[in-house]
C-alpha cells in the first residue's frame, strides 16, 4: 500500500490520539472527584496530573 505501514497512516495516527484523548478524559472523571474530597483545589489537581485547569473543571461538572 504506497510503502507505508500502518503506523504511518494519518488515519491510523488520528485514531490513536483520539484514543488517547478518551482515556484521558475516563481518567479524569474517575481521579478528580476523589482528589477533590482530600480537599486540593482544582489548580492543585490540575498541576499534580499536568493537565489544563479546564480540564479538571469538566470532569467536575462531568460528575455532579
Amino acid at each position: 500500500m504506497l510503502g507505508l505501514t500502518l503506523e504511518q497512516t494519518r488515519v491510523n495516527q488520528e485514531a490513536k490520539a483520539e484514543g488517547r484523548e478518551e482515556r484521558k478524559t475516563e481518567i479524569l472523571k474517575l481521579t478528580v472527584p476523589l482528589l477533590l474530597k482530600t480537599g486540593m483545589s482544582v489548580e492543585q489537581i490540575a498541576q499534580h496530573l499536568n493537565v489544563d485547569i479546564e480540564a479538571v473543571q469538566l470532569a467536575t461538572q462531568q460528575n455532579t
